[in-house]
Formats: C-alpha cells, sequence, structure tokens
C-alpha cells in the first residue's frame, strides 16, 4: 500500500470517528435524553419515597426533578459564557 493509499483509508477512519463523535454529541445535548432523565429520575424518586412513607411522594418527587431540569439549562449557558471568555 504505497502512502496515498494509506492516507485516503487514515481519512476515511476519521471520517467515521467524527461522525460517531457528532452523534454522540447530539445526544448528550439532545431534549429527549433530558425528558428521559427527568422523568426516570421522578418515578424513582417518588417510589423512593413512596417506600420510605414520605407525605405527598409525587408532589415532593417533583423537587429534584425541577433541580436536575433546571442545572440543564443554567449549565450551558455557563459552558457558552467559559467557551467565549476561553476564545478572547
Amino acid at each position: 500500500m504505497d502512502k496515498f493509499e494509506q492516507l485516503e483509508k487514515e481519512i476515511k477512519q476519521i471520517k467515521i470517528r467524527n461522525t460517531a463523535v457528532e452523534a454522540d454529541k447530539a445526544w448528550e445535548t439532545s431534549g429527549v435524553r433530558k425528558v428521559i432523565i427527568a422523568l426516570t429520575t421522578y418515578v424513582l424518586v417518588s417510589a423512593y419515597m413512596m417506600i420510605l412513607d414520605v407525605n405527598k411522594p409525587f408532589l415532593n418527587a417533583l423537587i429534584p426533578t425541577a433541580g436536575y431540569f433546571l442545572s440543564t439549562l443554567t449549565i450551558t449557558i455557563v459552558k457558552n459564557r467559559w467557551l467565549n471568555n476561553r476564545n478572547k
């Protein structure tokens, strides 16, 4: 295999890797992922509070769920500011 063919092979591998990385990044930042995690948090915390016999477990489970969801919003804002300051 000559150098040109080797370079073509390496470029192809990089493109395949980049496609996978882009897909992972899209999933990590997707609204669907955030909603699934929030719903899972709500269900698990509700069940845990029911086991502990907490008063109004379904209402109280909203607190950690809302905390998670709000943190996903603020993290994006903080990240963007950090990137802007870093690139100056």
